[in-house]
C-alpha cells in the first residue's frame, strides 16, 4: 500500500504508542529487549502489524510473550490511542534487521580491491601520463 503523509503518521503514532506500552506496562521478562521497528495500520483501523526486532535467539520466546500479552496490550493500546475502533494485533519479526547486520559483516570479510596506496600510486601514474602528453601536444603545436 502506497503511504501518504496521513497514513505515515498514524502509522507513527501507533508504533510510539506500542513501544511505550512495552517499555511501562508489561513486565514479562519474554518482551524484555524487544524494539519496535514499525506498524502498519490499515486503512480502516481494524488490523495493526506490528513488526519488532529481537535477538535471533529469542525469536521463537517473544512472539510467544507478545501472543501472550495480546489481549492486555490492544486494550492498553486502544485506550492510548483513542481511536473509535481499537485495532487487532498481528506480530511479526523484522528481519531486515538481521539482513543488514550479515551484509556488514561480508562487507568486513570481503577482498578490499587495492590495498595501501596502490590505487593512489595508479591514479597518480596515469594524471602524469595524461600531462605528459598535454605537454608534448602544446609544444609539438606551438612550433
Amino acid at each position: 500500500m502506497r503511504q501518504t503523509s496521513a497514513s505515515h503518521k498514524l502509522n507513527e503514532t501507533a508504533r510510539a504508542a506500542f513501544a511505550s506500552l512495552l517499555l511501562t506496562e508489561v513486565s514479562d521478562p519474554r518482551l524484555a529487549m524487544l524494539t519496535v521497528t514499525s506498524v502498519e495500520v490499515s486503512r480502516d483501523r481494524s488490523v495493526a502489524d506490528i513488526y519488532i526486532a529481537a535477538d535471533p535467539s529469542r525469536y521463537d520466546e517473544a512472539l510467544a510473550g507478545l501472543g501472550s500479552a495480546k489481549g492486555r496490550l490492544r486494550s492498553l493500546l486502544g485506550r492510548e490511542l483513542g481511536w473509535r475502533v481499537t485495532p487487532e494485533l498481528r506480530f511479526f519479526i523484522d528481519e531486515g534487521v538481521d539482513h543488514a547486520f550479515a551484509i556488514s559483516e561480508a562487507l568486513k570479510k570481503a577482498p578490499a580491491p587495492y590495498a595501501g596506496n596502490e590505487l593512489a600510486e595508479a591514479q597518480g601514474d596515469d594524471a602524469a601520463a595524461a600531462r605528459g602528453e598535454e605537454a608534448a601536444e602544446a609544444r609539438g603545436g606551438g612550433a
